[in-house]
């Protein structure tokens, strides 16, 4: 039971370690310009792997994104969005 416990501990240790803070980016979608829009747009960011949750908003025409940085970048992101038809750029920090 000890043994089992010990490498359970471990285990939970090395994935805490390795696991980093999530990130966020604001994309600029100025192309969004109907209901559907943002749907369309936060289903694209919903299929890469990485990210962790999506607001798409037309008002704004713009899309935050939480990601886990060690598996996609902010450009992984705007293409994932241009490829689904709506070009996508980055917000500058």
């Amino acid at each position: 039971m000890r043994t089992i416990f010990s490498a359970s501990l471990l285990a939970f240790a090395i994935s805490s370690a390795t696991a980093g803070e999530p990130a966020r980016v604001t994309l600029d979608v100025p192309a969004m310009d109907c209901a559907l829009c943002p749907l369309t747009v936060s289903k694209a960011l919903k299929r890469v792997p990485g990210v962790i949750d999506v607001h798409a908003k037309l008002s704004t025409k713009s899309a935050e994104v939480t990601y886990d940085p060690a598996k996609v970048d902010p450009a992984q992101l705007e293409r994932a969005v241009t490829d689904a038809g709506y070009p996508a750029k980055a917000r500058a920090k």
